[in-house]
């Protein structure tokens, strides 16, 4: 070596990493034109790791504290190096920190529905998102299969990565699964444990802990929802007949705001003349209590109220604005031709 290049080598005395920029996993200290001082100092901090590596082998990891190098705390690289006695002079090698912090509010979703198939209503096509936190936890592992030689290695980097991770093992998870939907949207927690415990053996293969993990939100597409509501409201009510009653029922204040009272119900439904008729049925059912006129050839059973007291509940009804004084007059001739 010239006069020259001794005098224009840089030494180095010091080796920290400040961790300028939020986000770095893994950074390479900045090594070109320069050589490491025998004696130098190794600061590494709190949640980091410092390792050593000679042409692609990975050799001593430091914890954090400061340490002074020598060939006591560099025993692999000695043994590379051939050092068989303490070395004097300056000598060079790669050094990569890594960030053990916890990467916090990372989020996943499904780009595309996953079907599975519901032990209750068969094939579901169903979305889910959330959030995770994740840590590295082992060092070779991460660096050989994920940061590599990058000078800085981020966690924008590795973002498609993991998500594509997780979406790939909750799909093998919920198509293998056997809990149903409902169970599944019922306990969030419990759930998002189980996904945690599948998704982690991924993590673990490129070196990380998957620290936390948590399933927000878990959806069907919109038209299965509303016929999943719909039929959600009929075990409610009862049977299809009692269904229609209710509705019938439920009409009645509605139709008295109407123009043209119950008579207008069908109008004002945009159901058409079909409907009118049918619901006047169901209404006559309500307010007398008499059966529901049927097709021609069928039997109608008689009402078993008198006919003076169904007159007395027309009048209350009259009185309350819920039928029309032309309704309770045809209504009370009715139940009067039958005392006749």
């Amino acid at each position: 070596m010239g006069l020259f290049d001794f005098v224009s080598k840089q030494f180095i005395d010091v080796i920290q990493w400040t961790e300028d920029q939020p986000g770095t996993l893994a950074w390479r200290f900045p090594m070109s034109g320069m050589e490491i001082q025998n004696g130098a100092q190794l600061v590494v901090r709190e949640t980091q790791q410092a390792v050593f590596i000679d042409e692609g082998r990975f050799a001593d990891t430091f914890a954090p504290g400061t340490h002074t190098l020598s060939t006591r705390t560099l025993p692999v690289l000695t043994y590379l190096k051939n050092w068989d006695k303490l070395f004097e002079s300056p000598f060079k090698s790669d050094v990569y920190f890594f960030s053990q912090r916890e990467q916090i509010d990372r989020k996943w979703g499904t780009t595309q529905p996953i079907t599975v198939r519901d032990k209750e209503f068969g094939p579901l096509r169903i979305r889910a998102f959330g959030a995770y936190s994740f840590r590295i936890a082992e060092l070779e592992p991460f660096w050989r299969k994920l940061s590599g030689t990058a000078e800085r290695y981020t966690v924008d980097d590795l973002d498609g990565q993991l998500r594509a991770m997780v979406l790939t093992a909750i799909g093998s998870y919920l198509g293998g699964s056997d809990i149903a939907f409902v169970d599944m949207a019922a306990n969030q927690a419990e759930f998002s444990a189980r996904l945690k415990e599948a998704i982690t053996p991924a993590f673990r293969e490129y070196g990380l802990e998957l620290a936390s993990f948590f399933l927000q939100s878990l959806s069907l597409p919109e038209e299965l929802e509303k016929h999943l509501d719909r039929a959600a409201s009929q075990r409610m009510v009862g049977d299809l007949g009692q269904y229609t009653r209710f509705q019938t029922a439920d009409a009645i204040p509605v139709a008295a705001e109407n123009p043209g009272g119950i008579a207008g119900i069908g109008a004002g439904l945009g159901a058409g003349m079909a409907m009118a008729q049918s619901m006047s049925q169901g209404l006559n059912q309500v307010i007398t209590g008499a059966a529901v006129p049927q097709a021609p050839g069928a039997s109608a059973g008689p009402s078993g109220e008198d006919p003076l007291l169904l007159i007395e509940k027309l009048g209350g009804l009259l009185a309350k604005g819920l039928i029309t004084q032309a309704e309770f007059d045809a209504k009370k001739a009715e139940l009067l031709a039958r005392i006749r």
